[in-house]
């Protein structure tokens, strides 16, 4: 990585007058912020403590140094950008029969759909419900799942794409289309998240 460095009479007397905080990011990598008493605001580090950021550096931040709040015009982190993309892959085959064993492009069983739709995002994922159970990263509740994560049902023997809002995309069975349907209809047995 290459050394930038902004061209300032007197730049390097104010370095050595500032401190760095340096803490962890929820979404991952370290944050390194220059403090200065000058034009400040408090930040708060939960676990570490609160310090005076210039407000320059506070406008940069995406959210709150916990990590973003993501909204429909943000595109987040590239795991949440490539799970979204596979959320769109499997909404776009709405409708699509069910077929067992099927993995696309025309038709679908579960978790044909669900490796699929990650397939068109570019990752590989396991190709049965039970390889989906035993991979990706676990995901503590439904409160915590976000839009693309995989919902294993009965136990592994199914599985869907979370949409948001209490709804997911999946195939369901024979003679039933690729449809969204309501999570609290089924028995969600895990979240994993790719």
């Amino acid at each position: 990585m290459a050394k930038h460095r902004l061209e300032k009479p007197g730049a390097g007397r104010k370095v050595a007058t500032t401190a760095v905080v340096a803490g962890s990011i929820a979404i991952g990598g370290s944050l390194a912020l220059a403090a200065g008493p000058a034009d400040a605001a408090p930040v708060k580090v939960p676990g570490v403590g609160t310090f005076d950021v210039p407000d320059n550096i506070t406008k940069m931040l995406p959210g709150d140094i916990q990590g973003p709040k993501l909204n429909p015009g943000t595109i987040g982190t590239p795991q949440q950008v490539r799970a979204q993309k596979a959320l769109r892959a499997a909404e776009s085959k709405i409708g699509s029969p069910y077929v067992y064993g099927a993995a696309g492009p025309n038709a679908f069983d579960c978790s044909g759909l669900t490796s699929w739709a990650f397939r068109q995002a570019g990752k590989t994922i396991p190709r049965d419900s039970y390889g989906q159970l035993g991979g990706g990263t676990p995901v503590a509740s439904l409160a915590a799942a976000r839009p693309g994560d995989i919902l294993v049902f009965n136990g592994g023997g199914h599985v869907g794409l979370y949409a948001g809002n209490g709804m997911f995309v999946h195939a369901s069975t024979e003679g039933v289309p690729v449809k969204r349907d309501k999570v609290k209809n089924w028995s969600v047995t895990s979240i994993r998240r790719y």
